[in-house]
């Protein structure tokens, strides 16, 4: 992969018309993430210490290899895939909207592991984004974008359920989340296994949430809903997709559009990664010149390299702090 050049850091932010200042950024160089690939990144990402990143992109897994300048090769064929994590395991977990199903690939011999495709019965929506608590329980969201007419989850009341569900090490599946967000998305689990945030993205429509929700995460692996705290919302804009967490426990969250569409206004929220306090305060942003910016994690030998996805490009741009991933960890 390209190396990223030093630049000079800059003490003053222009976030989408907010001026973050008094503070030194949390990105090194200028702050600009420099373009790697124009191909291959549609979504993930995940690093591994041995073989790269992988991505989501153009209906595979795509397999970026470590270190090197040569173009993205295709790791797993017809893949289908969204979201990507590696587990405390170093397995790949794999959300799989286009097979309805969350699964999990040794990449080393490439068998693939389905761990959950039904619930009650019932075909999943969408499997879109993955977390995982340090117990080794799994949780993906599972919302519905597009056309709806093949819903099979409904409600006593014949509403669709756009949940998330936790994957318990005995493989048991439960919905821990039900009505308690519009269309979920982004999903990350503080370090202390304290707090689930959800990215709550209803792009599809005017009036939809566009928000990060923060629930208190019990011990057994479910939430209390009634700890539901909002921590940022995007209003009319792009709302948030995936995210990823450094070591001090701030959000780095995909979101915002640099064009507007019939949903999504650009007034404000310009596309980018915002980075958020636990508590819900904006503290920096990096602006990505390229829509849709869909999601981002840590990597590289010290995990000070964030990476971005962005209308199938890949970007990146060197941090600060250190990121905090179930697997690998900076020792």
């Amino acid at each position: 992969m390209k190396k990223l050049p030093a630049m000079c850091i800059g003490w003053w932010v222009l976030c989408t018309g907010l001026l973050i200042s008094g503070k030194e950024t949390l990105f090194e160089g200028d702050g600009q993430p420099v373009k790697l690939s124009e191909m291959g990144a549609g979504e993930g990402p995940a690093w591994h210490p041995e073989y790269g990143l992988f991505c989501s992109g153009g209906g595979h897994i795509m397999r970026f290899p470590l270190g090197a300048e040569d173009a993205p090769e295709v790791f797993l064929q017809d893949a289908g895939s969204n979201g990507l994590m590696f587990s405390s395991a170093g397995q790949l977990l794999i959300c799989e909207p286009v097979q309805r199903r969350f699964s999990q690939l040794n990449v080393e011999s490439r068998r693939l592991t389905v761990l959950a495709e039904r619930f009650g019965g019932k075909r999943f929506n969408q499997p879109n984004d993955i977390a995982s608590d340090s117990k080794g329980r799994f949780y993906f969201s599972d919302p519905k974008y597009g056309p709806r007419n093949d819903l099979e989850l409904l409600d006593e009341q014949h509403r669709p359920v756009e949940g998330v569900y936790c994957v318990d090490r005995s493989g048991s599946v439960r919905r821990i989340i039900k009505h308690a967000v519009d269309r979920p998305n982004g999903l990350a689990v503080s370090q202390d296994d304290q707090f689930l945030y959800v990215a709550d993205n209803n792009n599809n429509s005017s009036g939809g949430a566009r928000k990060l929700w923060r629930f208190h995460l019990q011990e057994n692996g479910n939430v209390d809903v009634a700890s539901r705290v909002l921590l940022f919302d995007w209003n009319d804009g792009r709302g948030p997709d995936g995210m990823a967490l450094d070591t001090e426990g701030r959000i780095y969250i995909a979101a915002g559009r640099n064009q507007s569409t019939l949903h999504e206004s650009v007034e404000k929220w310009k596309a980018g990664i915002y980075v958020l306090s636990p508590q819900g305060t904006l503290l920096d942003f990096v602006h990505v010149p390229r829509d849709e910016v869909t999601n981002c994690t840590f990597g590289g030998a010290d995990l000070r390299t964030l990476y971005i996805t962005a209308g199938g490009s890949l970007w990146a741009i060197r941090t600060k702090a250190t990121g905090s991933l179930v697997w690998p960890q900076v020792h």
